[in-house]
């Protein structure tokens, strides 16, 4: 190979890397705009959940025979070094139901309910340390062998079913249409 032949490769070499870089940078940023979409997606799926189940809960604070005197939603708490936000929580005075909602269970949900969630309340509230305590699962979709991993962990398993539309009328004295 010649000198000249030498050059030209490492010329034709440079170009091409060029080349890749651009469309390796163009395809990074093809991939952070789905996975913000794909994110953004799920999280609205979460919002969903969330809404559904605060609106069922906060209408009517009983859960398996138990009515509670208030419920409250998204409740962050800080002590230390340990923070945590709690779905929905749920109290009366001597229960406490701790709510993890989802649009779709899984195995990680209840190890996190379990280990994470639970042990942070109980060092965050210590105030309910003499309540009974009560772990939920909120969640649009759980499939029977997680549903079934849930309640041999004592932790209330939370579905939609029957009649779960409300429905709100204008104001009749409006005529929008007109």
């Amino acid at each position: 190979m010649t000198d000249q032949e030498l050059k030209d490769l490492v010329a034709s070499l440079a170009i091409s890397q060029r080349e890749t870089s651009e469309q390796m940078k163009k395809t990074d940023e093809k991939l952070d705009r789905i996975a913000k979409l794909v994110g953004g997606i799920s999280n609205n799926q979460g919002d969903v959940a969330e809404e559904f189940f605060w609106n069922s809960i906060s209408s009517k604070p009983t859960l398996g025979g138990i009515t509670y005197d208030f419920a409250d939603k998204n409740v962050t708490r800080k002590k230390g070094d340990i923070e945590d936000e709690y779905d929905i929580l749920m109290v009366n005075g001597k229960d406490v139901a701790i709510i993890e909602t989802k649009y779709k269970a899984h195995e990680k949900d209840i190890i996190k309910l379990i280990n994470k969630k639970y042990a942070n309340f109980q060092k965050l509230y210590p105030e309910y340390a003499d309540y009974n305590h009560h772990l939920g699962l909120a969640s649009f979709y759980i499939n029977d062998d997680i549903k079934n991993d849930a309640l041999k962990n004592n932790i209330m398993v939370l579905q939609r079913k029957g009649d779960v539309i409300e429905t709100i009328l204008p104001n009749k004295e409006q005529d929008v249409y007109s």
